[in-house]
């Protein structure tokens, strides 16, 4: 069938456990509100017994959808399966803050895909605890937010962080290079809607000066890892990685560099997924529909 141009799209995201039927009433809805199937993904988990999904659609002659009243319908097929779920509009753009210190590198990459329309972001701000980066949001029109934090105000800072979450109704806070460990009050109240990028070697090396220490053991491989902010430091769901061979000829500051190649990769990715609605969280992993 011929795809109108322009036309509204839907996307229906599912988990639950695993039954005969759920396919075939997921389509079946689609199909009494007269919307056709343009992308579909499934993932039957034989280890832990779950079902997750996710399908976009549109309407078959092209015209608009009412999405409110496609999730009220939608809810008693939901309960039937006792589905987590959510139905939303794929142009919708998610409100975002993002936040870093002094390193510039994921800060212009998200900014720059957002402004040529490969990221459909409502930056609604940026927060450093450091000046240094104000005139990159202003260069792209995005308010810049100086919230300094030190031992003895982390948490009337983290009550000024989540001010702006709450005051700007933001959907995503991505840690792109911000050099502060977040409290686990703060990590529970943005559970599955933050997402951190921070280096992954093999073998690892955590604290300061990672590359240097990475130099010194001679690695073969460099990368980055975007996971979801959980209170363990790192070891949120893994949403995506990238992984670099290198030699022995590089330095610390080659091999720093090359690191920050994977970590604008991984977590461009990683946001992607999460705004196209593409990630679903299943205990400490992720399902990613790419």
């Amino acid at each position: 069938m011929t795809r109108l141009a322009g036309a509204q799209h839907g996307v229906l995201v599912l988990s639950c456990q695993d039954a005969p039927g759920i396919v075939h009433a997921v389509s079946g809805f689609l199909m009494q509100q007269h919307c056709t199937i343009l992308e579909s993904h499934q993932f039957d988990s034989p280890t832990s017994g779950m079902f997750y999904m996710r399908v976009e659609f549109a309407q078959l002659e092209g015209g608009p959808l009412d999405i409110p009243a496609l999730r009220a319908t939608f809810e008693e097929t939901a309960q039937q399966f006792g589905m987590a779920w959510r139905l939303t509009d794929t142009a919708e753009r998610q409100r975002v803050v993002i936040m870093v210190s002094k390193y510039a590198h994921c800060l212009i990459d998200l900014l720059f895909r957002n402004s040529i329309g490969e990221l459909n972001l409502d930056v609604v701000a940026v927060v450093s605890n450091h000046p240094d980066l104000e005139n990159i949001a202003a260069f792209y029109g995005v308010p810049f937010r100086h919230i300094p934090v030190t031992r003895e105000t982390k948490a009337e800072a983290e009550a000024a962080l989540l001010d702006i979450v709450r005051e700007e109704r933001v959907q995503l806070v991505v840690l792109a290079r911000y050099m502060q460990i977040l409290s686990d009050d703060l990590c529970r109240q943005l559970e599955g809607r933050a997402i951190n990028i921070h280096h992954s070697m093999l073998p690892s090396f955590k604290g300061a000066r990672p590359y240097h220490q990475a130099h010194a053991r001679g690695v073969k491989f460099i990368g980055a890892t975007a996971h979801y902010v959980t209170g363990d430091l790192d070891e949120g769901p893994i949403i995506e990685q990238e992984m670099l061979r290198v030699g022995h000829a590089l330095d610390p500051e080659q091999l720093a560099a090359r690191g920050r190649e994977a970590e604008i990769r991984a977590l461009a990715h990683a946001v992607r997924w999460h705004t196209e609605n593409r990630v679903i969280i299943h205990g400490n992993r992720t399902v990613v529909f790419e």
